[in-house]
């Protein structure tokens, strides 16, 4: 039981958290670039209380491309696997997470994946609602619901930041309107997504929605359906493919637990009907993953035989 292990999990952080100093916190995001690159912080559910916890988990981060899973679940929810599919592919890409290149060479012209810039921003643009505002606070009570943190705001600073450097995501978001990809106003949408990114969380909030993603779905507590069944193992074979950007194949060889990652610095992990894992480490490698927290999870994964292959 990982609970009963706490002088062990110290351990491992202590260990994890000296590959800091090999990586760097995203500074193409200016409001990003101010994070402590020496921080390392996890916190792990293995039932309905937080079980475990190193560092300092009540630190909040916000969500980048972690909220492309929870995106992902609420226009599954709201729309159905075949209008969200017909949109968007099923398939891993070995390029880079913001990459245009596969949108310009495959036909039709649609993102691969849910995971990657250009299908996040298809996705996101799935989600009910007749304005930015009604959306964001769907997905906002959305993730209330999951973690029971009504506080969970999205980060002005941040979210204005990234939309005054996103001309990448808008050239990606245009493109696919002129291919019929995407419906939404561009700006509007990137609205929408820079706010999505910037939506703000600690630890135990990521611990927790990866729990109730790796345990079918169901409310830590009430064991409430929050997220069907069918739609849960969408997302954890999504975090397994294209969770960990291009780094997702090497990820599944060495920890092979679903995982989903953002340039923040944040990591969340799902290991089926098990534990969920939390992890903010801002120091990140070339790939864009945080350099410490995938150390981290490797130990875990081979220390606890948290492996799904």
């Amino acid at each position: 039981m990982i609970c009963n292990d706490k002088e062990a999990i110290d351990y491992m952080v202590e260990e994890a958290n000296t590959y800091t100093k090999d990586g760097r916190v995203a500074d193409y995001i200016p409001a990003l670039k101010v994070a402590d690159p020496d921080t390392l912080s996890v916190a792990i559910y293995e039932n309905e209380k937080t079980c475990i916890t190193a560092g300092n988990t009540e630190e909040t981060f916000t969500l980048q491309s972690i909220s492309k899973v929870l995106t992902l679940a609420l226009a599954l929810m709201d729309r159905g696997e075949d209008e969200v599919f017909s949109r968007v592919g099923m398939e891993p890409t070995g390029d880079p997470f913001n990459s245009m290149i596969k949108l310009e060479t495959h036909s039709p012209s649609r993102p691969l994946n849910p995971m990657i810039n250009a299908g996040a921003l298809a996705v996101t643009s799935m989600i009910y609602g007749s304005s930015v505002d009604e959306k964001l606070g769907r997905l906002l009570a959305f993730i209330h619901e999951l973690t029971g943190n009504s506080s969970i705001r999205y980060d002005e600073k941040v979210a204005k930041s990234e939309y005054e450097t996103a001309d990448l995501n808008r050239s990606l978001s245009y493109f696919m309107k002129q291919h019929g990809v995407i419906e939404d106003e561009v700006e509007h949408l990137l609205e929408l997504y820079t706010k999505q990114c910037a939506i703000e969380v600690n630890c135990r909030d990521l611990a927790k929605i990866g729990y109730i993603i790796a345990n079918e779905g169901k409310h830590v507590e009430s064991q409430r359906p929050i997220i069907p069944l069918h739609i849960a193992r969408i997302l954890k074979t999504f975090m397994v493919t294209c969770g960990m950007y291009n780094a997702s194949g090497e990820f599944a060889i060495r920890v092979g637990i679903p995982a989903k990652s953002g340039v923040s610095g944040g990591i969340m992990a799902s290991v089926p009907y098990g534990v969920g894992i939390g992890i903010y480490g801002p120091a990140l490698d070339d790939k864009g993953n945080s350099i410490a927290g995938m150390r981290l999870l490797e130990s875990l994964s081979q220390r606890y035989d948290l492996s799904i292959f």
